[in-house]
Order: structure tokens, then sequence, then C-alpha cells
């Protein structure tokens, strides 16, 4: 067991050693900040120093953890703590004073795992069980882990309004939600997940923030730039005046969640959406920064969701999620092809194969659905590990209309190939929660917001479908579960009972076949693999190769037709998987794997 840990922020409240805590807020706007401490109905005003470069200050000896505070601005309005440590009354309330140094850490052996031993798993705390706390999330670890998974990752936890939301409306970058529990529960599953050899990534959002309970506009305009436009808004400033404080509050939650939290890593949100045109990327200065720092001690590893295709970014990062792959996989296995699919659409097996082979499908080619525009950049001097590769995600599942899962929309004999080609190929593998037992319930788009947000959110969301055929109809899309429901996040809820039934106890004898299989024969063979591998299409069969980091080979053959077909040649080597295969005939789904040992 060991003392608390804590990261030493210069914002915020932070208990110092003699117990005193420091506030700080940056509020380059204000004249003058009060600091109010909040004991039920008692308000204790105490006005705070302002300092050089828009810096106000105070420090009070009788604030020890668990105090309430607020700010309160020239203007009279009353904010939280933008690096509020807890906020237990939601975005909109008091934040707490929290001493990390009080929870008693019992995983002081764990020193992290190898970035190649990645097997995640992508789960959302608030349906990943019933009760959708922290604390449960915890109790089905284990599970997890007799699977084979080796990491999960966090959709983003950071303070969202109100009591139900994906996360990527959060407001709050380093309060863990009130309605998933407290810090000191969320660092107790952190430890749960060390004690069973399962790294934490935790997803983080630094692109924007949500669009109720952010209170920065109103003393702090220069945290963002009016100039650059995102989805959500105006952009973050990270390359503007006064951005450095910008740039150092977002690497501080980044070192505050390694740090503090003992997490693994961290899943950057949305990197193309970080506009920033200085010459070191934010997002490439965050991931030196915890390499330089906390990962000097251990492997701290930083996943990017880019839009782009950027490998240049990926010089300091260690992996990208890979929608190439999960996009060529999609067309392939349901033959949907609106939007973004578009852009696969004329030779999906061909596109699959080379997302398996060389990471990225679009390398500087034009994308249809971009109007002609480049999209990417050479990625085949990448490591596979340098990829997170899946058949579904939150955002993929999430953002249909009625929230299907992969196993509701394709063939179970070309899901089988998929899933073994996924799972037993160099990339690192994540599977979106309840995919390896083929769950039947949806994840579908939730919020809690209120009053005018909520009735244009309700709205926007129906309306967004209407250009598919399937809802060209107003009372089709009437259809469309209301994410304001309380009954629409219940219906996203694992049902873990399913585990015991067909079809989805043998997707998940499957899942854990593969991953065994993983685990033994390709696991060890992938450190120090240097760049992809090739792939060819004869019809509907995909031939894989890829040199592992031991100078073995790696094949895999999988046959996504629909009628047997005899192969011309089979792969060199040991046989480590066969599915549907009867010597050198394969049935629709079948698949090879085989390791050619250098030794051999």
């Amino acid at each position: 067991m060991t003392a608390g840990r804590a990261h030493d922020m210069p914002f915020g409240a932070a208990v110092q050693p003699d117990g005193a805590t420091r506030f700080r807020l940056w509020a380059p706007s204000q004249q003058q900040v009060v600091l109010e401490i909040v004991d039920g109905g008692a308000v204790q005003a105490h006005p705070m120093k302002a300092l050089a470069g828009g810096w106000h200050e105070r420090v009070l000896d009788d604030a020890a953890g668990g105090t309430r505070y607020r700010f309160r601005l020239d203007s009279g309005l009353a904010v939280p703590d933008p690096a509020s440590r807890f906020n237990p009354d939601d975005v909109h309330g008091a934040s707490m004073v929290v001493d990390p140094r009080g929870h008693a850490w019992r995983d002081t052996a764990w020193r992290g795992r190898p970035w190649h031993e990645a097997v995640v798993y992508e789960l959302h705390v608030g349906t990943f069980t019933p009760e959708g706390t922290f604390v449960d999330a915890a109790r089905r670890l284990p599970d997890l882990a007799a699977l084979g998974i080796t990491a999960i990752e966090l959709m983003p936890v950071a303070d969202f309004p109100g009591r139900r939301n994906w996360g990527y409306d959060g407001v709050l970058p380093f309060a863990p939600d009130a309605a998933y529990g407290t810090p000191d529960e969320l660092k107790a599953l952190i430890q749960v997940a060390h004690g069973l050899n399962m790294m934490v990534l935790l997803d983080v959002v630094y692109n924007h923030f949500g669009p109720d309970g952010n209170y920065l506009h109103a003393y702090c305009p220069s945290f963002f730039n009016p100039q650059r436009h995102t989805p959500w808004g105006a952009a973050i400033n990270f390359d503007g005046a006064d951005s450095r404080s910008v740039r150092d509050f977002f690497i501080h939650n980044a070192l505050y969640w390694i740090e503090e939290f003992h997490l693994d890593g961290l899943r950057l949100d949305a990197v193309h959406a970080m506009h920033d045109g200085s010459p070191e990327h934010i997002a490439s200065e965050i991931a030196r920064t915890l390499r330089d720092g906390p990962g000097r001690e251990r492997p701290v590893h930083v996943v990017l969701e880019n839009d782009a295709n950027q490998a240049s970014l990926l010089q300091h990062a260690a992996a990208q999620w890979n929608d190439d792959l999960h996009h060529a996989a999609h067309v392939l296995l349901t033959g949907e092809t609106d939007g973004y699919y578009a852009d696969y659409a004329d030779a999906p097996l061909a596109r699959f194969g080379l997302a398996l082979a060389e990471g990225f499908v679009y390398q500087g080619e034009a994308s249809p659905f971009r109007g002609g525009a480049p999209r990417g950049e050479p990625s085949t001097q990448l490591a596979p590990t340098a990829f997170v590769s899946s058949l579904q995600t939150h955002d993929q599942v999430g953002n249909r209309a009625l929230g299907e899962r992969i196993a509701m929309l394709a063939d179970p004999a070309r899901l089988d190939a998929a899933y073994a080609c996924l799972l037993l190929s160099p990339h690192v593998p994540m599977l979106f929660m309840g995919e390896e037992f083929d769950a039947s319930t949806p994840f579908l788009y939730f919020c809690d917001f209120e009053g005018e947000l909520a009735a244009a959110v309700t709205h926007g969301r129906r309306e967004e479908f209407g250009r598919f055929a399937a809802f060209a109809d107003p009372a089709a899309r009437e259809r469309i579960p209301d994410p304001n429901d309380p009954a629409t996040l219940a219906a996203s809820c694992l049902r873990w009972d399913e585990r015991g039934t067909d079809p989805h106890a043998r997707r998940l004898a499957q899942t854990g076949e593969l991953l065994a299989l993983r685990a033994r024969h390709l696991m060890p063979r992938l450190r120090g693999m240097a760049h992809g591998g090739r792939h060819r299409v004869d019809g509907d069969v995909l031939r894989v190769e890829w040199t592992l980091g031991d100078g073995s080979r790696w094949h895999l053959v999988a046959h996504f037709g629909a009628q047997r077909q005899v192969l011309t040649e089979l792969p060199p080597g040991e046989i480590v998987y066969r599915l549907g295969m009867d010597g050198d005939a394969a049935a629709p789904g079948g698949v090879c794997v085989a390791l050619e040992a250098r030794d051999a």
C-alpha cells in the first residue's frame, strides 16, 4: 500500500503539504474574482489576489478535502472550477476540494504492459452494467480478463450535464462524473484492473466542450479562437494569443489522469478537430510530455482518433483508431454504402485487405465522400500495432438511428471470418462492450439535457436521418428513440445473462478461442515489427502476409464469397487456426491462419 498519488497542477484547488489549500483560476477578462466557500446555505467570500497573466489566487488554511467552493465573477455570476477534481452536484454546482493523497493505493507492483500486448475493450460505464457505476464495472472486470482482454478503454468520464451522456459533452475535464461515482471509486476500478494484469485507458476530449455548463466564455474568452470553427462551435485556441495557458490546461489534464489516477494511457478524441498550426501539434506535445514524464517509469500509451489519417502524428503516439479498416469491413459485411462508406464501395474486400496489410486505406488518395479532396499520409512504414482496429465502436453503432450492432446486420459466416481476421491480425484489436457475446442490446445515442436544448437535440437527431430512405417518412423518424428519454439509456445496458445462451455463448467461446491463440502464437512475436504486410485478392478470397518481429511470417487466408471455393494454394507453415475449410476447399466464411516460423 502506498500514499495517494497527486499531480502538481498550477491551477484549481490544490491541498498543500502544510494542509492549506491554494485556489487558482485563469480569468484574464476579470478585474476581481471572489472565492466562495459554500457550506449548505452559508457562503464565505474571500477576494482573490490578481496575479500577472490573468491569474487569480487565494490560499486558505481551513479548506480541507470535502470543502465546497466556487468562483464569483465581476458580473456576479458564480461558476465552478474548470479544473475541479469533483463536482458532486453536477456541472452547475459548487466544486469540491479533493486531497488525492488520502487514497491508499494497492497496486504498487504495477509496471504497465507493452503496447504490442494490448487487446482493447471499449466500454461506457453507464451502460456496461445495469447499475452504471465505477463500483459495478469493477465487478465485471474478471470476466474480461478471463476472456483475454488486456486493456479496457473507458469512454469519457469527465463531468457532463445531467445523469446520462456518452461523455463527449463534458465540461469539467478533471472531474469524474458523479453519476458514475467518486474519484476514489474510479481509482479503485483501476486498481482492480491492474490486479488482473489489465491496462486502463481513458478517452479524453480536448477538441471541444459540451453545450451546457461551459462557463469559460464568461471569464476566459481567449480559451477559444472564433476564427476557427468545429462542429461544436469556436475551436479551442491552441495556437493564438494566450494559447500557452490553454495548451498547459490540457497537458496538465493528461498528466493528471496518468499520474494521479495511475492510468496506462489516453485516447485523444477527434484530433482532426484540434486545430493547431504550431510547430509542434498539441497532440504531439501531449504524447511527448507523457513519454518524457511518467513514461520514463512505466509504459504510457497515447491513442489518437484522427479522420485526417496523419501518419506523421504517430511519431510520438502509440497508435490510431483505424476507421478505414472498420469502414471497409462494414461495407464488405453489410453492403451499406451511405455516407462515408461510399469511399469503400468499389472494392470492399481489396480495401479491407489493404487496411489489414498497411493500416490506412487512404494514404493521400482522393476521397469521393470528401468531394475528391486528398486524405491521409503513407502508412506502410508503420508497424501494424500502430493501428487499433475494430468491427464496431461506440461511434459506428451509436450513430445509427436504431443503434444496431454488426451481428444484427451481417451474415454470420462472413462475420466469423471477419472476427478471425481482426483478432488474429498483428493490429491491436478492439472490441466494443458486449461484442464478445453478440449482445442483443443496441447502443443508442442518449443524453440528459433540459428545456430548449433537450428539444433541439431530440428534433435534430430525428431530422439527421431524414435523408435515409428508411426514415424519409416523418412517422418513421418518430420511431427513432428520444435521446433524452431515460428509457433510451436503459435499452442500451448490456444483459450479462445472455452470455450463457446461444447464439451469444457461441460467439463468446469463439472470441475466447481466438484471443487465446493470439496470446500463444502471435503476441510474443509482435515486438519489433518494423512495417506493414502484403495482400492480394483472388476472387472472393483474401490473402495477407506479414513479417513478424522475430522474422517469422504470419499468413491469413479468408473466403468472403457466397459459394464454396477450392483454393489454388494453402498458406505455408504450421496451421494455427482453421474454420470452414476441408482440405483445399473453403466454405463461405472459411479461414486459415498459419505461422511460418523463422527457424522452420
